[in-house]
Formats: structure tokens, C-alpha cells, sequence
């Protein structure tokens, strides 16, 4: 059984940043909210989709860090988040997240370790024509694999692949800032990862989309909807895809707050898995 990393490597990172000399994100550098939130897997984003734009607000030359907690709470799960991102220049970001899925009704636990990277490769949020285009990887790897192999995975790790692309109009429909995001991704994990990769009844990748909207109701407040489609790879158990509809708080450039209706389908078997979703990410 792999001992769970406890929020390790984000440790290490913490560390490393205390001893390098490091010019940090001048908070003045880009608007308020473009620094987003933080997904579920630790990636910049929504709460379940990865953005094209890069967590914190770091400009040219500068670097950029965030932590962040999560919490899902639905009729028969619970998923607990940790994680932390350190970006560069508004053009890479290296992110680390951890996981740990509370199987309330039927017991026990499950949890993984997510390594992400995203590269901004061309375009940009906001000024001119073309969107900010992102190409990220997150690498998984299930902490206790004998639930997930049990049921039928057939790998203990795996990376997902995806593109995003973003774009913000700040005098869009009914003169409010809109925000969209589409995200294309190669990935064959089970229920993020949790129930391992590939399985019995089909174990290739699938290629799955993803989208984000959202408005700005002021300049601190902005409600939208997320859409993640996802594999269905198991054959004792229907994967359905996930939705929400959240609320965003940007008070400053510090922090953001995010809370969510969420509709998970059906996991594990267990079918109409709604509840809630609560984000909280601290900016450096």
C-alpha cells in the first residue's frame, strides 16, 4: 500500500520559494479575477473544468503562487482538495493537488495525487482577437489501488491531456464582462482518477469536452455554469458527465471564494449525486 503523500510536494515547493530569491506577481499587473480560481485536479480554472488562463496574477517576468482548499460535498461522497500552483510570466504553470474521496454510505476512502503543468502558447484573455490558448497535462497516480482494481481498472496512473481556450469580453451582453472557456482532453481516468484508469469495459482514451460561462454581475461578483463530459470505462458502474452552477467571489486579488450547486450523475452506482461545492484560493 503507497503511503499518501499528506500535501507533500506542495511542502517542498512552500520551502523552496522561502529560499530563492524570486520576484513576485505585482498585484496591480492584471485585472482583478484573471488570475481565476482552482479546479478540483489543481490546475487554474473553474471548479471542475481547467482554463486556458494561469492561476495567480503573475505578469511578465514575475512568478506567481497559490493555495487552495476544496471541498465537494454530495448524497453519498465527499471529496476533500488540497493543493498549490507556482506560474511564471502569465506563460507556465506547475501545479500539484491532492485528493481524498470519503466513501460515506458504502465506507472506506479513496484518494490520488495530481501533478499538472500548463503552458499559455499563444493568444490572450483579453486584448485583441484571438483567445488565450493553453496546452496542459496532469499526472495521476491513485494512493491505495485495491478498491479501483477491484472493480475493474486497469492502471494505477495515468495523464490526461487537454487544450483550452479562453476568452473574456468586458462590454458583453447586457454591458457585463462574460467570460467563456472550451476545454478538448484526451484521458481515460475513472471518476477523476479515483477509481483508477482504463477498465473491463473499455480501456482506450476517449477524447471529452469541457466548457465554462460566466458573467460578471460587478467587478467582484460573477455567477456561471460548467459542463465536463466524462468516460464511461466500468462495466459495474454508469460514469455520467458533471455540471454545476457557481457563484465566484474576487474581494481582491488575494483571495477567491467559490460555492456551487453540483449535479455529479451517477457514481459508484449510486445514482442523483448532488450537493455542493466550496472553493477557497489564497494569491501570492
Amino acid at each position: 500500500m503507497r503511503k499518501r503523500l499528506l500535501f507533500g510536494n506542495s511542502t517542498l515547493l512552500a520551502c523552496a520559494l522561502c529560499f530563492t530569491p524570486l520576484t513576485f506577481a505585482d498585484q496591480g499587473a492584471r485585472l482583478l479575477a484573471t488570475g481565476g480560481a482552482s479546479t478540483l485536479e489543481g490546475s487554474g480554472g473553474g471548479g471542475i473544468v481547467p482554463w486556458a488562463t494561469l492561476s495567480s496574477y503573475a505578469g511578465e517576468d514575475q512568478f506567481g503562487a497559490t493555495i487552495n482548499l476544496s471541498e465537494v460535498s454530495v448524497d453519498d461522497f465527499r471529496l476533500s482538495v488540497q493543493g498549490a500552483s507556482l506560474s511564471w510570466s502569465n506563460r507556465i504553470e506547475v501545479s500539484y493537488a491532492e485528493q481524498t474521496f470519503d466513501l460515506s454510505t458504502i465506507g472506506g476512502e479513496l484518494s490520488q495525487s495530481i501533478l499538472g503543468a500548463k503552458v499559455r502558447v499563444a493568444g490572450d484573455l483579453i486584448y485583441g482577437d484571438l483567445p488565450q490558448i493553453s496546452v496542459g497535462l496532469q499526472h495521476k497516480e491513485n494512493n491505495d489501488y485495491a478498491l479501483p482494481s477491484a472493480v475493474g481498472s486497469q492502471d494505477d496512473s495515468s495523464v490526461d491531456w487537454y487544450v483550452s481556450a479562453a476568452k473574456a469580453w468586458l462590454d458583453g451582453p447586457f454591458h457585463r464582462t462574460w467570460v467563456a472557456n472550451l476545454t478538448v482532453r484526451s484521458s481515460k481516468a475513472n471518476q477523476l482518477g479515483l477509481l483508477g484508469f482504463g477498465g473491463d469495459k473499455e480501456n482506450d482514451r476517449d477524447w471529452l469536452a469541457e466548457a465554462s460561462v460566466a458573467a460578471f454581475i460587478n467587478r467582484y461578483w460573477a455567477v456561471g455554469v460548467e459542463y465536463r463530459q466524462k468516460p464511461d470505462n466500468l462495466s459495474f458502474a454508469e460514469e455520467q458527465d458533471w455540471k454545476d452552477v457557481f457563484v465566484a467571489y474576487f474581494p481582491n486579488k488575494h483571495v477567491s471564494v467559490v460555492g456551487a450547486y453540483t449535479d455529479l450523475g451517477s457514481i459508484a452506482g449510486l445514482d442523483d449525486q448532488t450537493g455542493w461545492y466550496l472553493s477557497v484560493q489564497a494569491a501570492f
